[in-house]
């Protein structure tokens, strides 16, 4: 697990948009943390839920330990599905295990051609 300490360097309310607006900067000891990682810090550090919270970007400079991005907070998910474009709602998502092949090959056993 990555170690990883979190500062808010500026927050602000967008009322109309229903949603915070977060720039955050991140040290961390190892290498870069995920996205789904600083998600869920942000929602903690922010009192929030991680499935609420959209990171719009980060920004790691070569050979230093600090990332340094934008979120946004929505209060809603209806608010969060109808004020992000689709892509940034995908890229955000949590992420599935993948799959090993073995599984795929016993769920769906391959059918015999008809002669």
């Amino acid at each position: 697990m990555i170690e990883m300490d979190i500062k808010v360097l500026e927050e602000k309310k967008n009322p109309l948009l229903q949603r915070r607006e977060v720039k955050f900067s991140v040290s961390h000891n190892l290498g870069t943390p995920s996205r789904d990682e600083i998600k869920a810090k942000i929602a903690a550090y922010l009192n929030s839920k991680p499935e609420l919270v959209i990171i719009d970007n980060m920004k790691s400079e070569f050979g230093k330990r600090e990332t340094k991005g934008y979120a946004k907070i929505y209060e809603t998910v209806e608010h969060l599905k109808k004020t992000e474009t689709e892509h940034i709602v995908q890229r955000n998502a949590k992420k599935e295990a993948p799959k090993k092949e073995g599984e795929a090959a016993t769920a769906a056993p391959a059918a015999e051609p008809k002669k």
